[in-house]
């Protein structure tokens, strides 16, 4: 899975040539998505009776949407709302749409909306119908509804769209699947309205473009897992060897983030979203492992005393709370 994944991302962030040979494809994915949205937006399109915050990206891999999603339901909340979300939920397996409650587990309602249930105990229903999910907890009385990642799911009406931009990778290539990593063009982001980009570098020119705010991913926390105990990021002496693991879309944030808090460790690459079993930590034995939030949300039952996550928290600045407030008056 590993050499699969960096030979794409190698082709579409890199200088690799061979991917241009699949622009027929491109073309022809790019021929379905615009007829789809507007069959969608145009005669599909439902209009909900609250308003509906969507937040999503226009390249694949994580970005950050997850943090983000987190902390405007806490803003939210502190505003005296009730904010739900809808999620396809993906890998998990559920008779839809899929409330979660105490009881919920990952591979019922898949690992991004536990992890989202979890941190802030708001409502949240998972389906890959996303109006479903969306009047299901309107009807539960939530007051605003946030689509994780639901950018391109034109069926649900939107009354206010925030797209997510990895800060460190921007577009790559800047070509549409399969040639590049985009699911639209870069020019969508002119129709959206506030754009996040996530741990910018120096290097990371998004010109031309206005609504654009800083997020960066911080930190928090360990995270012991057999006992759910939350342990100081410096107070930590953790046994060795370590080993880092990540099934998310952007593993190398992950590792990147360790490096900063000066670990070492081996890395271990696992595919999005991917279904830890005890079977994947065998070779490990008693050794110390650490991992994501969202990879540790399908570990607890069988976690290991030396097993940690990082616990993670996304830092946006108070010019983007007053325009996305500014934003939400509007609607």
């Amino acid at each position: 899975m590993k050499k699969s994944h960096n030979l794409w991302l190698n082709a579409w962030y890199g200088k690799s040539r061979w991917v241009y040979w699949l622009l027929p494809l491109s073309w022809l994915f790019s021929l379905i998505s615009c007829t789809r949205k507007f069959i969608l937006v145009i005669f599909l399109q439902k209009k909900l009776s609250v308003p509906v915050i969507v937040v999503g990206n226009i390249s694949v891999g994580g970005t950050g949407k997850t943090p983000l999603i987190i902390e405007l339901v806490k803003y939210l909340q502190q505003q005296g709302h009730k904010p739900g979300v809808v999620s396809r939920g993906y890998g998990g397996v559920a008779q839809y749409p899929y409330l979660l409650d105490q009881n919920s587990h990952a591979s019922a309602a898949g690992d991004e909306p536990l992890l989202i249930y979890k941190a802030t105990q708001c409502a949240v229903c998972v389906a890959p119908d996303r109006v479903a999910a969306a009047l299901t907890l309107i009807a539960q009385g939530c007051t605003h509804i946030l689509s994780d990642d639901g950018l391109q799911h034109y069926r649900l009406g939107r009354s206010l769209e925030i797209a997510v931009v990895d800060g460190q990778r921007l577009f790559g290539n800047q070509k549409l699947l399969p040639v590049g990593p985009l699911r639209e063009p870069v020019s969508r982001l002119k129709s959206v309205d506030l754009i996040v980009l996530n741990s910018r570098s120096k290097k990371a020119v998004l010109s031309g473009y206005h609504n654009i705010h800083d997020m960066k991913i911080q930190p928090l926390a360990w995270r012991k897992l057999a006992t759910m105990q939350d342990l100081p990021l410096t107070a930590m002496n953790f046994k060795e060897p370590i080993h880092a693991l990540a099934g998310i879309g952007n593993p190398e944030r992950f590792f990147k983030t360790l490096d900063s808090l000066e670990l070492t460790y081996y890395a271990h690459h696992f595919s999005d979203h991917h279904q830890f079993s005890i079977t994947d930590f065998e070779v490990y034995r008693n050794d110390t492992v650490v991992m994501t939030e969202k990879d540790a949300i399908k570990c607890h039952e069988f976690a290991k005393p030396e097993w940690y996550s990082l616990i993670v928290g996304a830092q946006l600045n108070e010019h983007f709370w007053q325009a996305f407030q500014h934003k939400l008056d509007s609607v």
